[in-house]
C-alpha cells in the first residue's frame, strides 16, 4: 500500500506545483490569450486541465482492467517526466500556450492513472481495510495538493522562478517513477479484454456500465457534485483574494492550506467515525455542512481594505472584522467534503464488481470531468453576467441544497444511515462488541431477539453492510411510514394462517436477496420478547 501511496501522493504533489504555478502567471502576472480577462483565463485553464479526463477516462479505465496495475502506474509515471520537460520548456520561454499544452497533457496523465489509483485499494487492501485506506489516500492528496499549491506559488513568485519551478516539477515526477517501481505485483484482472480506442463508443459503454447498479451511480452522482463545487470554490480562490479581499497571494496560499488540510481532517475523523466500515450516514452531514459554510461565506461580505490601498498581507486580512470567520468557513467546507467522499468512493470500491471496477471508476472519472468543465463554463458564465464573489457563493450553496435533496430522494439509503448512526453513536453511544465476526462479502442471516421497535436502527448502525429486515407486513402497511420502509427494502411477513401469499412472497424475496449476496435480518420471536432472552 505504501509505495503506492507516494506515487500518487507525488502525482498529485507535481499536478499542483504546475497548475497553481500558471494560476499565480494568469492572476498576477496578467497573462493571456486573444485579449481574455484573467478570471476567465483562470476558469479556462481549469477546464483545459480537466478536459482529457472527459475525454480518454473510457480507454484509461479499460487499460486498467486489461493490464498490469503497477506496470500502468510506472508508464503514466514515465510519461510524467517528459509532459514536465515540456513545461519547464514553457516556463522558461513564458510561453502561455505551451504552458496550457502541458496543462492539458498532466491533465491526460492524471486521466490514466485515477482509474489505477482507487481500482487498485481492494487488492492491496483488506475489506475492512477499505475505509482506512481510502481515508489516507484522501487526505495525502490533498496534503499533496496544500504542499502543491504553496511551492508552486511561492517558485513561481522568486526570482528566476521560471526556472525553478521548470526544474522543480521534473525533479518530483522523476521521484514519483523511482517510488513506484516499489509497487508489488498485481496480475491482469482481464487480460483478454479488448481496447476500444473510439472515446465516443467506449465512453457510452462505460457509462451503461455505471447504470447498471442504481446506488454505484448515484454515489458516483455524488462525488461528481462536490467536484463541481470543489472545482469551482479553487478557481475562486486567486482573484477572489485579489480583486475583492485585496489580498497577497500569502491569502491565497491560507485559503489553500485551509482547503487541502480541512479535507483531510474531514477524511481522518471520517474513518475514525466510520469504525473501519463504509458509513452513509456521514455523507448527509458533508452535504449539509457545504451548503452551510458556503452559505455563510455569502453572509460574510468583503473585509475592510487596508485605507493604503495595498494588498493585504496575512496578518492583516485576519485582523479585519471577517477575516478569521471567512478563514473557518473555507476551512470547515472543505472538512465537510471529506465527510462527503470518503463513504462514496469506499461505497463504490466494495459495491462494484472486481472485474469492472476500474472501468466502474473510470465512469465516475467520466462523470467527475463533465461536472468540472460545466463548474468552469458555469463559473465563467457568471463572471460575464457580473455576480459578485458573495453572489457566487450564495448560487453554489443553494444548488447543493438542491442537489442533495435530489441524491437522497433517489438513495434513501444515505439518510436512514444517517438516522441509524446518529441513534446509535449520538443519543445513546451504542457500544458494539464481535462486529469482527460479520463478514463483509457474501450472503449472511441475522437471528436476533427482539427487545425494542428502534431494533432495526441499532442492528443497521452495528452492521458494517446494508441489511434486509423482515417485518410483520401488518407493522409494514402502518401510514405514513411505510414508504420508509419500502426505501429500506424491508421485506413483510405474515403468518401461514395470516395471508399465506404474503408469506410466500417473503420467503421467494428472502431466498432472492441471499442469493445475490445480500445481508438478511429476522427476528424469529415475531413480537417483542418478554425476557431479552434468544
Amino acid at each position: 500500500f505504501w509505495p503506492f501511496f507516494y506515487t500518487q501522493f507525488c502525482g498529485a504533489f507535481n499536478d499542483n506545483v504546475f497548475k497553481n504555478a500558471i494560476g499565480i502567471l494568469i492572476a498576477y502576472k496578467a497573462y493571456s490569450i486573444g485579449g481574455i480577462s484573467p478570471e476567465q483565463m483562470v476558469s479556462l485553464s481549469g477546464g483545459i486541465f480537466i478536459l482529457p479526463f472527459f475525454l480518454f477516462s473510457a480507454i484509461a479505465g479499460q487499460m486498467a482492467d486489461k493490464y498490469s496495475k503497477p506496470r500502468l502506474i510506472r508508464f503514466v509515471k514515465a510519461l510524467e517526466i517528459a509532459i514536465m520537460i515540456v513545461g519547464m520548456i514553457g516556463f522558461i520561454h513564458e510561453n502561455l500556450p505551451l504552458l496550457l499544452v502541458a496543462l492539458f497533457l498532466m491533465g491526460l496523465h492524471s486521466t490514466l492513472f485515477g482509474p489505477v489509483k482507487y481500482s487498485i485499494l481492494p487488492h492491496l487492501l483488506q475489506s475492512d481495510e477499505l475505509i482506512t485506506g481510502n481515508a489516507y489516500v484522501e487526505t495525502g492528496t490533498f496534503i499533496a495538493i496544500l504542499l502543491g499549491s504553496i511551492l508552486g506559488v511561492q517558485l513561481i513568485s522568486m526570482q528566476g522562478g521560471a526556472m525553478i519551478t521548470g526544474t522543480a516539477v521534473i525533479v518530483i515526477a522523476v521521484i514519483g517513477f523511482l517510488v513506484s517501481l516499489s509497487i508489488k505485483h498485481i496480475t491482469p484482472v482481464i487480460p483478454e479484454l479488448k481496447i476500444n480506442l473510439n472515446p465516443i463508443t467506449t465512453t457510452i459503454e462505460i457509462m451503461g456500465i455505471t447504470r447498471k447498479v442504481d446506488s454505484i451511480f448515484n454515489s458516483i452522482l455524488g462525488i461528481s457534485w462536490f467536484w463541481f463545487i470543489g472545482i469551482a470554490l479553487l478557481s475562486i480562490i486567486p482573484v477572489y483574494c485579489k480583486d475583492f479581499l485585496h489580498a497577497r497571494e500569502s491569502v491565497v496560499t491560507l485559503f489553500l492550506v485551509l482547503f487541502s488540510v480541512g479535507i483531510g481532517v474531514g477524511s481522518i475523523l471520517c474513518e475514525r467515525l466510520s469504525f473501519k466500515r463504509t458509513e452513509l450516514g456521514l455523507v448527509p452531514v458533508g452535504s449539509f455542512g457545504l451548503s452551510l459554510f458556503t452559505f455563510d461565506l455569502f453572509l460574510a461580505g468583503q473585509p475592510m481594505a487596508l485605507s493604503t490601498g495595498e494588498l493585504m498581507t496575512v496578518a492583516a486580512f485576519l485582523a479585519t472584522p471577517y477575516g478569521k470567520r471567512i478563514a473557518c468557513d473555507v476551512f470547515l467546507l472543505s472538512v465537510s467534503g471529506g465527510f462527503f467522499t470518503v463513504p462514496l468512493y469506499t461505497f463504490i470500491q466494495q459495491r462494484s464488481q472486481k472485474e469492472i471496477r476500474s472501468r466502474v471508476i473510470a465512469g465516475n472519472n467520466i462523470s467527475n470531468a463533465f461536472f468540472m468543465v460545466v463548474s468552469s463554463v458555469f463559473l465563467a458564465a457568471l463572471y460575464h453576467y457580473k455576480f459578485s464573489y458573495p453572489q457566487i457563493f450564495l448560487v453554489l450553496s443553494i444548488l447543493n441544497i438542491i442537489v442533495a435533496v435530489y441524491i437522497y430522494t433517489l438513495i434513501p439509503e444515505f439518510l436512514l444511515r444517517f438516522m441509524a448512526w446518529s441513534l446509535t453513536n449520538i443519543v445513546y453511544r451504542l457500544k458494539v462488541t464481535g462486529r469482527e465476526n460479520l463478514p463483509f462479502e457474501g450472503p449472511f442471516v441475522i437471528a436476533c431477539n427482539h427487545v425494542t421497535f428502534i431494533d432495526g436502527l441499532v442492528i443497521a448502525s452495528g452492521c458494517p453492510r446494508p441489511a434486509r429486515f423482515v417485518m410483520h407486513y401488518k407493522y409494514f402497511d402502518m401510514p405514513f411510514i411505510s414508504r420508509i420502509f419500502k426505501d429500506s427494502k424491508v421485506i413483510p411477513i405474515a403468518g401461514a394462517n395470516e395471508d399465506p401469499e404474503v408469506m410466500n412472497a417473503a420467503f421467494d424475496k428472502i431466498a432472492a436477496e441471499l442469493e445475490n449476496g445480500e445481508v438478511v435480518c429476522i427476528f424469529p420471536e415475531g413480537k417483542l420478547t418478554h425476557d431479552g432472552t434468544m
